[in-house]
């Protein structure tokens, strides 16, 4: 096992979106444009984003030109107005900004399973052994930008050891690509703001003389503790790169993932079939050496205009068969209600399994067996990817002894719990105690009993008189009081008539209740 000490540093890159706002205003005005009934385009002005503040119209966002022009976020319109009259004024959208951010976050997982979202408008990825497919860091932080650029976005990146150096680097710095030992450097020369301290503490700081982080690190840390909270050198070191926090993915991480790049982008069903194909078996090949057998593999298509589609399949047991997951991915495709458009192409094709089990080898006997267990699990697997989860259910025990809540359904291709329930086992040769059709909720009969806490001698079912020939009881069920306190107890009892119909009865309620007890009718036997 490789010590941690001697382990390599994790690395994060950290992606700014320094004009988010705009960028999203011009994109849609160019889909418009595009589109046939559009707006013409409108003149190049600088462009503000606007929202009210405590009843005033303040400046949200800018874009490039106005801030050339000596406008920034928080100005009042009349203000922007006065310094720059050819002024253009829009609504702030947050919320579209936000929904943007979400898409770009997806997107941007061809690079690195391991992002999430930065706000306000960035990303963070921890890209720790994810540069050699792209030739170095270099190569990777040019692939995001160039990537960024192909979907009008202007970007700004770095590349440190901790979340929060390469995102100080990114949004206070000039950006880049810091090794090991170099991002602590560079984030010394950075201002106090890079600390992203509340106004109050950095002003303080401020007239205190520490400008920059340098300041601030070459001060012991205990005065500053007391000063500006406990937390603040643990603060400080997380922002230097000495010490590490790592980022909560915007998905789970799973436990195998492989990928691949496509030189060229592909829309034909037999080329998609073929790379997933050749995804399927370098995974069973991962799971082989692991020992491990995928009980859900997700297949992932990144379009060249930044959509992505995930389809997933389940299976009822652990496999590591690339012809099995194939043919599973086969019939969900042509299942779906919405068909997988590949748009202009697929350059990217990635293959996950966020759920995986033990798979031991198993010795197969030597002449052919009957189909068993294995078979059936397949089946369940081909109509779950045909059907739907939803559609292909089991039946499950649940730790209850009231009737309607002693069994629940759950996807049949979904995993087991831990500790399962166990179903109780029947007697040799006794007959079954609950029937195969219940009734929810259970339907009043009249009955007439020998005595009041017997079993009836006959009763009253959908205007039809039933004569009782046989009974078996009674099974006392008392009431959860737990979860409803007003339960009552019930006498269950098994029913034959003179025609042998088997019926389900129960008494509920005791004869020492203020209430009369009731007879209901709960099931009917095969």
């Amino acid at each position: 096992m490789t010590d941690a000490a001697s382990a390599p540093p994790r690395r994060y890159l950290a992606i700014w979106f320094p004009w988010l706002p705009s960028d999203r205003l011009r994109r849609q005005e160019r889909a418009d444009a595009a589109s046939p009934e559009g707006e013409a385009p409108r003149p190049p002005l600088p462009v503000v984003l606007i929202e009210k503040v405590k009843g005033a119209l303040r400046l949200a966002a800018v874009d490039p030109a106005a801030a050339r022009a000596g406008l920034s976020p928080g100005m009042t319109l009349a203000d922007a107005q006065a310094r720059t009259p050819d002024l253009r004024t829009v609504t702030h959208r947050p919320d579209l900004d936000d929904a943007l951010l979400v898409r770009i976050v997806e997107d941007f997982g061809r690079f690195s399973p391991m992002v999430c979202a930065d706000a306000p408008h960035g990303l963070l990825m921890d890209v720790t052994g994810c540069d050699h497919l792209f030739g170095g860091e270099a190569g990777l932080v040019r692939a995001t930008e160039a990537r960024a650029g192909r979907i009008g976005l202007a970007v700004r990146s770095a590349l440190a050891c901790t979340p929060q150096a390469a995102r100080a680097l990114s949004r206070f710095g000039p950006g880049g690509v810091f090794a090991p030992g170099e991002d602590r450097a560079a984030v010394r020369r950075l201002p106090v703001a890079a600390m992203e301290l509340p106004e109050k503490d950095e002003q303080a700081l401020r007239r205190a003389g520490l400008k920059r982080i340098a300041d601030l690190d070459d001060r012991p840390r205990a005065p500053l503790a007391a000063r500006f909270g406990a937390d603040f050198p643990s603060r400080l070191a997380r922002v230097l790169g000495q010490e590490d926090v790592r980022i909560t993915p915007s998905r789970p991480a799973a436990l195998c993932v492989v990928d691949r790049i496509l030189v060229e982008p592909i829309t034909r069903e037999a080329d998609i079939e073929a790379v997933l194909s050749d995804l399927l078996v370098e995974a069973a090949d991962r799971l082989d050496q692991a020992g491990q057998g995928g009980r859900a593999f997700e297949a992932g298509f990144y379009r060249v205009d930044g959509e992505v589609r995930r389809i997933m399949v389940r299976t009822g047991r652990p496999t590591r068969e690339p012809t099995v997951v194939l043919r599973l991915f086969r019939e969900r495709l042509a299942a779906l209600a919405a068909p997988l458009d590949p748009g202009f192409g697929f350059d990217q094709m990635r293959l996950s399994m966020p759920l995986t089990q033990t798979l031991r080898p198993a010795q197969r006997g030597l002449e052919r067996e009957p189909p068993g267990r294995e078979d059936f699990s397949r089946l369940v697997d081909r109509l779950t990817a045909k059907l739907g989860p939803e559609a292909v259910l089991r039946f499950e025990p649940q730790d209850s002894h009231r009737p309607e809540r002693a069994v629940r359904t759950a996807p049949a291709a979904a995993a087991r719990p831990a500790l399962p329930i166990e179903w109780p086992a029947p007697e040799p040769d006794a007959p079954p105690l609950r029937p195969l059709q219940m009734f929810d909720p259970p339907q009043p009969v009249e009955t007439l009993a020998e005595v009041p806490d017997g079993s009836p001698l006959r009763f009253r079912w959908r205007r039809v008189l039933h004569e009782v020939v046989r009974a078996e009881g009674p099974e006392r069920i008392s009431g959860e009081w737990w979860r409803a306190p007003d339960q009552k107890t019930r006498d269950y009892y098994r029913v034959e008539d003179r025609d042998g119909r088997r019926f389900w009865l129960f008494r509920q309620g005791l004869f020492t209740d203020e209430d009369a007890p009731r007879w209901f009718i709960h099931g009917l036997f095969a």
